[in-house]
């Protein structure tokens, strides 16, 4: 039988400064947690092997720093992405979805059973649903697997909940001077246009096939206080529910 292949993505932000829309001084305080979907990956990853799930596991980490350089990218910069379509720069500070979409092509092109990325990507998941819960989306293909682990989650008591990957704010993201633009018009929906975006990259890995389910989980992987066995810093979120899933779908 075909030993089931699935595909662990996630940003590595190592520090995020924001780029030349350099964040507030108070705001980086914070940002060494943008690899937190890295370290969710690797977890996840570890526990996978240590169960000795009968998976074809591969995990993309696309590492890179967001900082101001001689050669860092810009406003109104055009990028041009590993399947070919550009994206205009609308705000540096939206630099995770931009390399979170080079490895989403490279996961596609192995036709993958399952593809999930976990990233600290938006602020506006934050205030969708607090610091405590990722934000879970989905596409079409991965809408029964998304429903899954969300029920995987309420039993592990390791709570993720499913935004909409609403159509309707598709056009936030059209570019003027190329396909795509890497933030939204406004300040509303910001997890969903994000999102939106890195839909953009889960393609068939074949012309005529179907894209394979996709998963993307927008979370803090950070405790901005302590409480009772969750002391301040990093913090695993969805990872425990994550697992239950793929030991319910890929374990026998």
């Amino acid at each position: 039988a075909r030993t089931r292949r699935k595909i662990l993505i996630s940003t590595q932000v190592c520090f995020d400064t924001g780029g030349l829309d350099i964040k507030p001084a108070a705001a980086m305080l914070t940002m060494k947690k943008d690899m937190g979907g890295a370290a969710h990956v690797l977890g996840l990853a570890a526990m996978v092997m240590d169960a000795q799930l009968p998976v074809r596991l591969r995990v993309l980490v696309p590492a890179v720093e967001n900082a101001i350089s001689g050669d860092a990218f810009r406003p109104g910069d055009v990028l041009v992405a590993r399947n070919g379509k550009t994206t205009e720069i609308g705000n540096t500070d939206a630099e995770g979805r931009l390399v979170l979409a080079d490895a989403l092509v490279e996961a596609c092109s192995e036709a993958p059973d399952l593809l999930v990325d976990c990233a600290t990507l938006t602020g506006a998941g934050r205030v969708a649903l607090g610091t405590d819960v990722p934000c879970l989306f989905a596409n079409d293909e991965g809408v029964a697997v998304a429903d899954v682990l969300v029920a995987e989650s309420a039993k592990e008591q390791d709570q993720v909940w499913r935004l909409p990957l609403w159509q309707g704010y598709r056009e936030e993201i059209n570019g003027k001077v190329a396909d795509l633009k890497n933030i939204g018009n406004g300040p509303y929906g910001g997890a969903i246009t994000a999102a939106l975006y890195l839909a953009e990259f889960v393609e068939p890995a074949a012309e005529g096939g179907a894209a394979p389910p996709w998963l993307h989980l927008d979370m803090m992987a950070f405790n901005t206080g302590s409480k009772p066995g969750r002391p301040e810093g990093g913090e695993a979120m969805g990872m425990r529910a994550l697992f239950r899933l793929l030991e319910a779908r890929f374990g026998k």
